[in-house]
């Protein structure tokens, strides 16, 4: 369908709905191309002018001009002020919908009711791979209602949940359905709600990680892990053989804990990716991480320490580790204690071409014969790479974090190229 039809399309569905139209729909809409898979990228969120959010009224008659087209195959709604009456629009879409494979509503003001509905149409829907809703409060019963849904749906391959006020239940809920679950790639229930000091919620997990082969990355950032929690959570890990990105940011695992998670790298061929970023694990915790990468077969390709309270010890033996063993390409160490004996370790690991300076977020400069590390705004992906898996399942997950296409801001045929990156030069 060419553009100019589809903004024709809008026109006389607002018109007929006696709806405003929405500037920036229009402009998507008529930017768009007539051949190839199209994401209409709606999300509000532009630093350089002034969007109009879109409402509920504006839902209906976009999904109107959508509805016989098969180019478009994603929406991102991100930023945006939609609710639970536009997500019935988007839920009945979904129905008649076989084209549309993945929807971003990150970000909104959708609630219980909301995806409620959603995962009603998911039951039946056979076409959607990837469904986003971080930063919504769809609370417990929403999230039971989602959990309840992958027990049928056998088409959806990444779920995002994080900051959506889960509670134990639906946490719990999600790990026993995913024990069943062979379809669902990436699952993300990062910011629960959380009360219980028991952790239980952990033993459910363990025993789905032994059990499930066809999950590839996990999200389990704040939800106040702690060490006894790691433990539980590593014995289900040493059973697994499918699990690539591990994300565990923003917890209290200590010393203790990363012991437990580095006899698994030790044991498991496959995890590529971990992320304990802002933890507590120090020199003790690195040094029982890079005793683990430095053994040979370990796949461990990148890893964030970032905001771990490690000194000079614990870096050091990192970058011991990394001239040990070259399959770990990617390290992310800013806000440790960067003492000059550090510096001067990672300054000769990026000169030596062993670290790209692409992949860190440190960079060596030198004042007076001292050497220095700079922090480089990079950081750790924020999703897997699909392409790298045995799936045709494609997504533009970490679009969020690299610019928007040059030419054409407001959709992407294809995932961004990782742009240009700036320093930020402070002394250790």
């Amino acid at each position: 369908m060419a553009s100019d039809n589809m903004s024709d399309l809008y026109s006389s569905a607002c018109s007929e709905q006696h709806v405003e139209m929405n500037p920036r729909v229009v402009r998507v809409l008529r930017r768009s191309t007539g051949t190839g898979n199209v994401s209409l990228k709606l999300s509000a969120r532009n630093r350089l002018e002034c969007v109009q959010r879109l409402e509920d009224k504006d839902v209906s008659p976009l999904l109107k001009c959508l509805r016989n087209n098969a180019c478009v195959t994603g929406v991102d709604f991100k930023y945006n002020n939609i609710t639970d009456k536009g997500v019935g629009d988007l839920a009945d879409f979904l129905q008649d919908n076989s084209s549309l494979k993945s929807l971003d509503l990150t970000l909104n003001d959708v609630g219980t009711d909301g995806a409620e509905v959603l995962a009603m149409s998911l039951k039946s829907n056979s076409s959607l791979l990837s469904l986003r809703l971080s930063g919504n409060k769809i609370g417990n019963r929403g999230a039971m209602h989602l959990a309840g849904m992958l027990q049928v749906n056998d088409t959806l391959k990444e779920l995002e949940l994080a900051d959506c006020d889960l509670a134990t239940q639906s946490v719990i809920a999600f790990a026993i359905v995913m024990q069943s679950n062979k379809t669902l790639r990436s699952l993300d229930i990062s910011r629960p709600l959380l009360f219980s000091l028991q952790e239980e919620w952990t033993v459910h997990f363990s025993e789905m990680l032994a059990v499930n082969s066809s999950l590839v990355e996990l999200h389990l950032g704040k939800t106040g892990m702690t060490d006894t929690g790691m433990e539980r959570l590593t014995e289900g890990l040493r059973l697994n053989h499918g699990l690539r990105y591990l994300d565990l940011r923003c917890n209290r695992v200590t010393r203790d804990g990363v012991r437990h998670l580095a006899e698994v790298l030790k044991q498991n061929p496959t995890l590529e990716v971990i992320d304990l970023s802002a933890n507590r694990i120090e020199d003790e915790g690195a040094s029982y991480l890079s005793e683990a990468i430095a053994r040979p077969g370990c796949s461990l390709r990148e890893l964030s320490v970032v905001c771990n309270n490690i000194r000079t010890e614990g870096l050091l033996s990192l970058a011991q580790a990394m001239t040990a063993n070259l399959t770990l390409s990617h390290v992310y160490i800013w806000g440790n204690n960067l003492e000059e004996p550090v510096c001067r370790a990672f300054r000769e690991l990026t000169s030596s071409g062993r670290l790209p300076s692409d992949q860190t977020d440190v960079s060596a400069y030198e004042v007076d014969g001292r050497v220095f590390l700079a922090e480089v705004c990079l950081g750790l992906r924020r999703h897997y790479d699909r392409t790298n898996t045995d799936t045709s399942f494609t997504s533009n997950t970490a679009a969020d974090l690299l610019p928007e296409h040059p030419n054409n801001p407001d959709f992407t045929l294809t995932p961004p190229i990782q742009g240009l990156y700036f320093v930020t030069l402070q002394p250790c």
